[in-house]
């Protein structure tokens, strides 16, 4: 089926018009979702004190758990009531946590959700190592799911993962990054996991395939449509804070999408500034400020944000195999409100 592009004018206008939420799914997913906490908690336990410590800070910091909360989603959307998603759910949000625990110290960033981040207050050595073990707490929790093909699904998530930052990594300072690898690179980092969390619930519940491809779809496009506005936001200079340092992406030199389209736009001189800036040599508040003032001269926060909504519209139409009820048409809101957010 081919998606009909979401116009953001219909997401945002009429300004009187209620406006997309998560909500409708915070609503449907709380039960279960307090079944995923209680095996969180469980598992990130150790004698070693700074264990639980240092992975409780980043838990426990305000997070929607977007990812598990999917898994469970779906797991109701197909009419699986077996229990094995609750801890597939928490193994998905370990991996997640375990990847922004490392990236921080990749990134060398100072907050993580409006709090110091974990490597900022424990130090890095410690901050990688808890990463290290909430994968191995992840990989008991599939293990004990007793599905290999859940077991290859959520490790092959947890490689491509990998595999999307270090491409990321090498990208970084690159000017000439095109659009199409910077796609790659998102798909990657940040899909494959969304991707992998709805689909594990159609396999448990031996769905399928097409219901289990269905589910993939949704989370991949999902996925893909969230990171573009978050990379969007950064730029936004009327969006809320997100949490992380403003301007971060800009002063480590990451070609994101509001800078790869900003960049083609640009004449000559405002070319010349983005080679310095993503070289390192524009860094300051000043040469931020002349960064989002190109980018709104171009519109190209606005021109990121309609290709996430063509993705969320792609994974809208994704669920059409699914009967229309309350667990459906709250996955879609979830779309429209992945581009719809404002942080």
């Amino acid at each position: 089926m081919t998606a009909q592009p979401v116009s953001l004018n219909e997401l945002g206008a009429p300004m009187d018009a209620p406006q997309p939420s998560i909500d409708p799914l915070l609503a449907l997913t709380a039960k279960g979702m307090d079944e995923v906490n209680a095996v969180i908690l469980s598992r990130m336990q150790s004698d070693i004190p700074l264990i639980p410590q240092l992975a409780g800070h980043l838990i426990s910091s305000g997070g929607k758990r977007l990812r598990p909360m999917l898994t469970v989603a779906a797991a109701e959307l197909v009419g699986y009531t077996g229990g094995a998603q609750y801890a597939l759910a928490a193994a998905v949000e370990f991996i997640h946590t375990a990847t922004l625990l490392h990236d921080d110290v990749v990134d060398g960033s100072d907050l993580r959700r409006g709090k110091a981040a974990a490597n900022i207050i424990y130090g890095n050595p410690a901050t990688v190592l808890v990463g290290d073990y909430l994968f191995s707490r992840s990989f008991e929790l599939m293990v004990e799911a007793g599905s290999l093909r859940v077991l290859d699904i959520l490790s092959r998530a947890s490689s491509i993962i990998a595999e999307g930052e270090v491409d990321q990594l090498t990208a970084q300072r690159k000017i000439e990054t095109s659009e199409e690898h910077y796609l790659s690179i998102i798909a990657a980092k940040t899909a494959a996991l969304f991707a992998a969390a709805c689909r594990i619930s159609a396999v448990v519940a031996g769905r399928s395939a097409a219901e289990e491809q269905a589910l993939d779809d949704y989370g991949r496009y999902l996925g893909v449509a969230f990171q573009l506005v978050d990379d969007a936001i950064d730029y936004d200079s009327e969006a809320a804070e997100m949490g992380k340092g403003k301007g971060d992406d800009f002063r480590d030199g990451k070609m994101t999408l509001p800078v790869i389209l900003a960049y083609a736009a640009g004449n000559e001189e405002e070319q010349q500034f983005w080679r310095d800036a993503i070289a390192g040599f524009r860094a300051e508040d000043e040469d931020l400020a002349e960064a989002i003032a190109i980018i709104a001269r171009h519109g190209t926060v606005e021109a990121t944000r309609q290709r996430a909504a063509d993705y969320a519209q792609k994974a809208i139409d994704a669920l059409s195999i699914f009967p229309a009820g309350e667990m459906r048409s709250a996955l879609e809101e979830a779309a429209l409100f992945s581009v719809a957010r404002r942080y």
